[in-house]
């Protein structure tokens, strides 16, 4: 919530004061960018009084005050949370996580039990060459789950692999047509893109430099697109200046990009209704901006709305084709696969709802499903 007038701010100008409702308030006048932000317990703020579950609930705040430093070089953050001169890390590279462990002291846990999955987003303007459906195609081929997941993470206590698009061990994970993909079809790869014409000029691909679970995931994509026939120039960036980039709907060669990783919270990318890496809704999409007419006509059919006015009896049936609704394909998520809470129905030897399979054979999705895939969206890693 912000006051009427922060939220009047001419909207050409920068706002410079601010002021929420939370138990926390910003301390402006010991704000040092790029190194430190505090914020102190604020006396007026009343919790709810039920306990917290996620973002909901009662949020308490049990210290009086909360110092955030910027420490870029992760070696020296783990080495300053073992020395006791900070008291928490948020996201440890998985590399150096032995040495915490190794620390009768320090406590790992781990807070996003759903984990959070990486994406290739290309981008599906006039800019070639993912404007060419085939192209898209190869890139996918050209992929591998496993590849990525053992080179950023490593540590196989830390993820699972599935051939699943809306994340592994929840309840919409389904392989269904994710035949031939995931594994890196280089020859087929190539196939496509000599179909499609491409003329081996690199595709500009974004590389973040400053985020341990994404600063490998980048040469690890170029590897393969590489492998399947691609010519790919990577350029490094710090992730705000990614941030940046990312919006321009430009050429390359005119500051602009054709691709880059990044990685998504799960709990968003779990639900076909939620997940915006697949809005194709041309220039209201997302930066990449995927433009297919009859995905939003599937996600309007079935979205909140939709499913608001539909009789009851037909309700179960309509939910059966949500859960179908496939896509792009996943390289996986993060998280430790140790909970049943984390598992599929699949998994426990259990019958696929047969609602599901029922819907997929009547749907356009199962008849053209492949297609809207690749000449839409992002590749969902």
């Amino acid at each position: 919530m912000m006051p009427k007038r922060i939220a009047d701010t001419d909207p050409a100008k920068q706002i410079d004061e601010f002021v929420g409702s939370g138990p926390f308030i910003f301390k402006k006048d010991e704000w040092k960018p790029g190194e430190r932000t505090v914020y102190v317990r604020n006396p007026d703020y009343k919790p709810r009084p039920e306990p917290p579950s996620g973002l909901a609930g009662g949020k308490v705040a049990k210290v009086d005050r909360v110092e955030w430093l910027a420490i870029p070089d992760h070696q020296t953050a783990v080495n300053a949370l073992l020395a006791g001169e900070i008291d928490y890390i948020e996201a440890p590279p998985h590399d150096l996580k032995s040495l915490l462990k190794a620390d009768k002291n320090i406590r790992l846990e781990v807070y996003n039990t759903t984990g959070a999955q990486y994406v290739f987003r290309w981008k599906w303007t006039v800019v070639p060459p993912f404007n060419n459906e085939k192209v898209r195609r190869a890139a996918m081929y050209a992929f591998n789950q496993k590849a990525f997941l053992e080179g950023v993470i490593g540590d196989e206590a830390y993820y699972p692999t599935c051939d699943a698009m809306f994340v592994c061990g929840t309840p919409l994970e389904n392989s269904a047509g994710m035949e031939g993909l995931l594994q890196s079809n280089f020859a087929h790869s190539k196939e496509l893109l000599k179909e499609a014409g491409y003329d081996g000029t690199p595709i500009v691909m974004l590389h973040t430099t400053d985020i341990a679970v994404l600063t490998n995931a980048g040469p690890i994509a170029k590897s393969l697109l590489e492998q399947g026939g691609f010519k790919v120039e990577m350029v490094p960036l710090d992730f705000q200046a990614i941030v940046a980039r990312r919006l321009r709907k430009t050429s390359p060669a005119e500051g602009g990009w054709n691709g880059f990783m990044t990685a998504w919270l799960s709990i968003d990318m779990m639900n076909p209704l939620t997940n915006s890496m697949l809005t194709a809704s041309c220039d209201k999409a997302n930066f990449g901006w995927p433009c297919d007419a009859e995905v939003e006509r599937l996600r309007d059919a079935y979205g909140p709305r939709a499913r608001s006015a539909e009789p009851a009896e037909d309700r179960g049936r309509a939910a059966g084709a949500r859960r179908a609704v496939r896509h792009a394909h996943s390289f996986g998520p993060i998280y430790p696969a140790d909970g049943d809470a984390r598992r599929s129905p699949q998994r426990h030897g259990q019958e696929p709802d047969p609602g599901v399979l029922e819907h997929r054979e009547e749907s356009q999705l199962e008849r053209d499903g492949f297609r809207l895939g690749v000449s839409c969206l992002s590749e969902v890693v």
